[in-house]
This record gives C-alpha cells, structure tokens and sequence, in this order.
C-alpha cells in the first residue's frame, strides 16, 4: 500500500459537499450554479440506524454493475461509539460508523457511506486509501447511485481542492 497523500483534500471536498447538501435540504433550494452549469442536487439518502446501513450496504453490493466491476464481498456494519468519523477495517471488512456527535447522526448518511463502500471494494490493499484509484471508485458510485449531479458537485469541489482522480 503506498502513502495516503491526499487524504485531508478528499475529506476538506467532501465536508463542503456535505454542508452544500445540508443547505439544500435546510433551504429547500436544490438548484445551483456549479462551474458555470445549473444542476438540480438529488435527495441524499438518510438513515435511520445500524439496520438500515446494513441494508443499504447489502443492497449495492448486490447490484450487479456493481459485481461486475469490483471484487464483491459481505460487509458488516456496527456502530462506532465516542468518535466523530466513520471508517472501514479491512481485516474484517466492517464499516463503523458513528450514530451520533455533537446531538447529530452526521455520519447516518448516503455520501459518508458510499465512500465507505469505495474502500470496501478496493482490491486487497494495492492503492493508497484515498488515492486516484479510490477517489475514482468513490464518484463512480455517487454517479450511478445518489445522481451524476451529486458526482459532478464532488468532482469538481476534489479538483478544486488539489484532488487526484483516477
């Protein structure tokens, strides 16, 4: 596995992306202007619980685009407790997520767990965690699953923020 170099740019792109459908959803204002071209951001799927990430998760690995393309394995997931990120342990191939910081389930959300399920479909370790390979996977699966225009939003906020794609 090589270095992790541009693991802060990806997480700085992915919390403006995050707060842009925040305000959305706060404002109810789903159209904006992105890079001179106006797109409609979809519905960010929210969930509930450790349940329905399960579900969720079980759900796109089934898919069979999906299958054809990555290496498809179960994934577990459980609650992550006293910590404010979400991750992936390989070894087990468990996504932790935590349910609430601060007061909000910030985490229970469609974004944070696509990229979740990006690092769970990287074949065994060859890549950096958030390297080109990843970032790649990552916008493949908002652009097939959440919309291309949520996967044009993330693109061009990671290429605005020194992101390496693909």
């Amino acid at each position: 596995m090589t270095r992790d170099a541009q693991r802060s740019k990806v997480y700085d792109a992915e919390q403006l992306v995050r707060t842009i459908f925040d305000r959305a959803d706060e404002h109810g204002v789903r159209s904006l202007a992105v890079v001179g071209s106006q797109i409609t951001l979809p519905i960010e799927r929210r969930f509930a619980s450790i349940e329905s990430v399960q579900s969720y998760c079980d759900r796109v690995l089934e898919l069979n685009w999906v299958q054809e393309q990555w290496p498809v394995r179960p994934i577990t997931v459980r609650a992550r407790a006293g910590h404010q990120a979400a991750h992936y342990e390989v070894e087990t191939a468990t996504l932790a997520v935590p349910l609430h910081v601060s007061g909000k389930a910030w985490a229970l959300r469609e974004l944070v767990v696509l990229h979740e399920l990006a690092h769970h479909l990287e074949p065994a370790g060859e890549f950096a965690p958030h390297g080109p390979e990843f970032v790649d996977r990552y916008l493949d699966l908002i652009d097939e699953i959440v919309g291309g225009e949520a996967a044009f939003l993330m693109r061009t906020t990671m290429l605005d923020c020194g992101v390496r794609i693909g």
